[in-house]
């Protein structure tokens, strides 16, 4: 299972003083040092973290895979065909929220996101949709030709606090069982952290990636963010960090921070 550590939240700290630190380039050098498989970054309508000389400086650094994750509108378009991520994740954006607050509706959309996908693709650029793990969004997506599906695991990470998950896990697996018989990869990200994610790795072998950021940059404070980078690759590779010993044990739990 492949880890693709986002590092917006190291661009919003630096944009909360108008600083030139902490160098997002410096972030992604660590966390493929520490062992992430794909630097993801988000460029946003109004810019409030990760900035357009980012992109192209991350373009030009980053040695694993570049996952870019935008809206679907003719700037972003136009700066992606450019600049030539890896990857472009299309998703949903709002100005007011403080983040993705749910998946692509691909369903309403997919006539407008034809030539969106169309456009990426012909620039050799593999397209994913960041959608919830909804049967008719995911049938949508596979009508658009995607080469990857990312779902939204924000309901999965809320119902998991409430310890009453079952649910949203089954959904996770239903989609997921769809996506791997129409042959396209699959992610999940949202909300995932060194305690949710065990349970998807356990249970969901046919996600291939997870697109962390919040929780690793969260972790990073304390134990700095190669070793941030490598606890959560340990989860990945279902080896438990011993700190955390069993579920009553949460690495948010200030008494398990080293």
């Amino acid at each position: 299972m492949r880890l693709g550590v986002n590092i917006d939240h190291i661009a919003t700290l630096r944009q909360a003083r108008g600083t030139r630190y902490p160098n997002p380039l410096a972030a992604a050098a660590l966390a493929e040092k520490a062992g992430a498989d794909q630097i993801t970054i988000h460029l946003r309508e109004d810019r409030r973290h990760i900035q357009d000389e980012d992109l192209r400086e991350l373009r030009r650094s980053v040695q694993t895979l570049l996952n870019l994750e935008m809206a679907a509108t003719s700037e972003m378009l136009s700066i992606a065909c450019h600049v030539k991520p890896d990857i472009v994740t299309l998703v949903p954006e709002k100005r007011e929220e403080k983040t993705t607050e749910s998946g692509l509706d691909v369903v309403r959309w997919e006539t407008f996101l034809s030539p969106c996908v169309e456009q990426l693709q012909s620039s050799e650029i593999e397209v994913s949709l960041f959608i919830d793990p909804n049967l008719e969004q995911l049938e949508a997506s596979i009508r658009l030709g995607v080469d990857r599906v990312e779902f939204h695991t924000g309901n999965f990470a809320e119902a998991y606090d409430r310890e009453n998950f079952a649910e949203p896990c089954r959904a996770l697996k239903n989609a997921a069982e769809v996506a791997r018989r129409a042959n396209i990869a699959i992610a999940a990200g949202h909300g995932l952290n060194y305690d949710n994610t065990e349970v998807l790795v356990r249970n969901l072998p046919e996600i291939e990636e997870y697109n962390i950021g919040h929780s690793i940059v969260s972790r990073s404070v304390f134990v700095g963010l190669e070793q941030a980078v490598k606890e959560m690759k340990e989860v990945l590779q279902g080896c438990r960090h011993p700190q955390s010993k069993n579920k009553g044990e949460s690495f948010y739990d200030h008494r398990n921070w080293s």
